[in-house]
């Protein structure tokens, strides 16, 4: 989504660099840094115990959609019935979930990365560019200080966090590779960088899949081993065939639908209904197939959410939590305001209690520590800040 009056990139490169880093004193600095590494070495800090421990929840599966306000999603105009009430109906509906930015691809960076929004991020990088740092190293809050698409190796993404634990993770992608003449060189490689613009923008007849929505692409911690990046990055077919027994599901799977499923387009290429109708679809056909595996029954959690708000409602703009922008930045991480704007977001786990709704504030960051933490890994990026809050009791309402 584009905001009137976006300001061209490169002249937004010059002011970041011109601009000066925040000034931390030392001891604050030192404070942030302990905190950090308590954090990650036990999850569940002692100012989060109201919220309660985590649940042994084993199995994650998140589900990514497009543009949509809290109110057009579910409030009781929508026209997307199976989201608004049949599953909140069926887990929990977070009235108070915030994206952190605006547009898309900078909401799903921080999905899984907790790297805040830049210039490059913020216009769903439609050339796929180096990250060009201005900064040596990470800066106290995890943050790679800079502008650009695709993150140096310093900069570590959930699935490496997974994998260094032992974990399995996949990103199910729909219509990835249904036509393989239009994103070439292929997306699941470094050589794609700095090369045409991405042809993965705009959907195509038989293949609607959109690199923007696909985050580990952006990654050269990924994407520097294509055997290991096409491996774990798949079409969404396959995810069918990983659920039929708990060993092949992955621990952690990141679903994106096809830029007509997901909201993003409202009339679809192939001249079927997309928007929230197209949702609806989706989620219909898709959930009882997550939610009747093995693994979900087990041990799992369903997050559906949004990448960003629609940039029309009152709260489009808006963000929760302290969200703080990238030191340097030369917008705020909504444009227009400090967020993405309240999405909500619907869970769904046996540890839930059917018709439970929370009005604590979460946003993407907190989402990310919340899978951090049920998988007691460490807290990327901006998912590490003191105070932030992971999903707690009022989340998992079964003990």
């Amino acid at each position: 989504m584009r905001p009137a009056g976006a300001v061209p990139q490169n002249r937004l490169f010059i002011d970041m660099v011109k601009a000066t880093a925040r000034f931390v004193p030392a001891f604050l600095c030192a404070l942030a840094i302990a905190l950090l590494g308590l954090a990650a070495a036990n999850p569940v800090r002692a100012e989060d115990l109201h919220t309660g421990t985590l649940p042994p929840i084993r199995h994650v599966f998140l589900i990514v959609l497009e543009n949509k306000s809290f109110d057009a999603a579910f409030g009781p105009g929508s026209p997307a019935p199976y989201l608004a009430k049949v599953l909140p109906a069926r887990g929990a509906l977070l009235t108070q979930y915030y994206a952190t930015g605006h547009w898309s691809l900078d909401n799903y960076i921080a999905l899984v990365s907790g790297q805040a929004p830049n210039p490059a991020t913020q216009r769903d990088c439609q050339q796929p560019i180096e990250f060009q740092p201005i900064r040596r190293g990470l800066d106290e809050h995890g943050q790679v200080i800079g502008f650009g698409c695709v993150y140096p190796a310093i900069v570590k993404t959930l699935p490496d966090q997974l994998e260094q634990a032992g974990l399995e993770w996949k990103g199910f992608m729909e219509d990835l590779d249904g036509n393989p003449t239009r994103d070439d060189p292929q997306t699941c490689t470094a050589a794609r960088i700095g090369q045409k613009a991405d042809e993965t923008e705009r959907a195509a007849v038989g293949d609607q899949y959109a690199a923007k929505h696909d985050p580990f692409v952006y990654f050269h911690t990924i994407l520097d081993d294509p055997t290991r990046c096409a491996a774990h990055i798949v079409n969404l077919n396959e995810l069918r065939i990983d659920l039929r027994r708990i060993a092949t599901t992955p621990n952690y799977s990141f679903i994106t639908p096809n830029l007509c499923n997901d909201g993003h387009d409202l009339r679809c290429v192939d001249g079927t209904t997309g928007g929230l109708a197209g949702i609806n679809g989706f989620l219909e056909e898709w959930v009882p197939v997550i939610t009747r595996s093995p693994a979900f029954r087990k041990d799992g959690l369903l997050i559906i959410t949004f990448d960003e708000s629609d940039g029309a409602a009152a709260d489009a703009f808006d963000a929760c939590c302290n969200e703080e922008p990238l030191p340097t930045a030369p917008d705020q991480p909504g444009f227009r305001g400090p967020g993405g704007g309240r999405v909500g977001a619907v869970l769904l786990s046996p540890y839930i209690r059917p018709g439970t709704v929370s009005s604590v504030p979460y946003n993407h960051y907190a989402l990310l520590r919340s899978v951090e933490d049920i998988f007691n890994l460490g807290h990327l990026g901006y998912a590490g800040e003191p105070g932030l809050r992971p999903f707690g009791r009022d989340v998992f309402t079964v003990h």
